[in-house]
């Protein structure tokens, strides 16, 4: 996800046809300073919401210790959405790797 001047933004929505959403989810707060400064421009989330291209997502900092909002939030308009399974992955790897190494995330500019 990257920062989109509005105008950009509404463009998007009309080509992709669909009227924007407004979604909030918490965010881990070393996590939320690496949004801030424009080092984290990808999210890694499980597929348990509607989400789509042009909507706009507020990112809430979340501190896990205290099991409260911390009252800062960054607000960022979507630019892609890949979804995966685990029969999608499973074509590039095995059920026993991905449960032994997991995933990483690569962003890139």
């Amino acid at each position: 996800m990257i920062h989109v001047h509005a105008a950009a933004a509404k463009s998007i929505r009309s080509v992709m046809g669909h009227s924007m959403r407004v979604i909030h989810k918490k965010i881990w707060p070393e996590y939320f300073e690496a949004v801030l400064a424009g080092k984290k421009k990808a999210k890694f989330r499980l597929n348990d919401f509607e989400v789509e291209e042009g909507d706009q997502l507020i990112l809430d900092e979340w501190d896990p210790q205290t099991k409260q909002l911390t009252g800062r939030s960054v607000t960022k308009i979507v630019t892609r959405v890949n979804r995966f399974t685990m029969s999608d992955l499973e074509k590039f790897w095995t059920r026993e790797e991905i449960e032994a190494k997991g995933f990483q995330m690569i962003s890139m500019e």
